[in-house]
């Protein structure tokens, strides 16, 4: 059993049509898995499916052989999910400090040494810590965002979309630090556009295609796989 094992996830919004439909989705500790697809295949739908915002008709989501499938967000955020959504994932009024300080407000620790390795891996957040977070470049305030969600220590955090609205350079930065972060021993579940580049840093991918698994493969197959360059990939 892998450390996330979210298996034949079917579900959707409400009373709406399942958006998800046999969707299965597994991460190990350290690695990282990339969710890609076309605009409307389901991916952050699977995402958020893991952690807890829409309930699942089928199927069971486990992190670390424990079933969650039935327990709240902030639930998960308390065994060990961590989630940076795509927007809205900062408060603009709060400085890049208080914005972290609320990361970890499910600890009674002393969480002074987490915020020193947040500020080691994004040290630009640390010459900035008094600056309303409003007033951060796009990719530094995703810097927020992750850092915020890793004052929770978790043991799985999901990204979705981390790179969007970024530039190219930017966007390598974070790879770059996301690969630093795995290599932690934190397993990354990540929701990415820009598929070909999160398949180069990937262990596994998931294609989806109308909310299904269509390939799932290790990145760097996926990359190869004729099929998928040519029909997602761009060639």
């Amino acid at each position: 059993m892998s450390f996330l094992d979210a298996s034949h996830m079917t579900g959707g919004y409400g009373r709406g049509a399942d958006i998800i439909k046999d969707c299965t989705i597994t991460v190990e500790k350290g690695e990282i898995a990339v969710v890609v697809g076309p605009n409307g295949a389901g991916k952050s739908t699977a995402m958020k499916a893991v952690f807890g915002m829409l309930n699942l008709r089928e199927g069971a989501v486990l992190l670390d052989g424990q079933d969650i499938t039935d327990m709240a967000p902030q639930e998960r955020v308390r065994v060990g999910m961590g989630f940076v959504p795509q927007v809205r994932n900062i408060f603009v009024s709060m400085t890049v400090e208080e914005n972290l300080e609320m990361g970890a407000f499910i600890r009674d620790d002393d969480f002074q040494d987490t915020l020193g390795q947040v500020y080691d891996l994004f040290p630009v957040l640390r010459d900035k810590r008094n600056q309303p977070a409003g007033e951060l470049s796009g990719g530094q305030r995703q810097q927020v965002a992750v850092g915020r969600a890793l004052m929770t220590r978790p043991r799985l955090l999901m990204l979705d979309e981390p790179t969007a609205g970024v530039s190219p350079i930017v966007m390598d930065e974070l790879f770059d630090r996301i690969l630093e972060i795995a290599r932690t021993g934190i397993a990354i579940l990540m929701v990415e556009q820009n598929a070909r580049q999160a398949l180069e840093i990937a262990d596994h991918g998931f294609v989806l295609v109308n909310g299904e698994n269509r390939f799932t493969d290790t990145g760097k197959a996926l990359l190869a796989n004729p099929e998928v360059r040519r029909s997602f990939l761009g060639g």
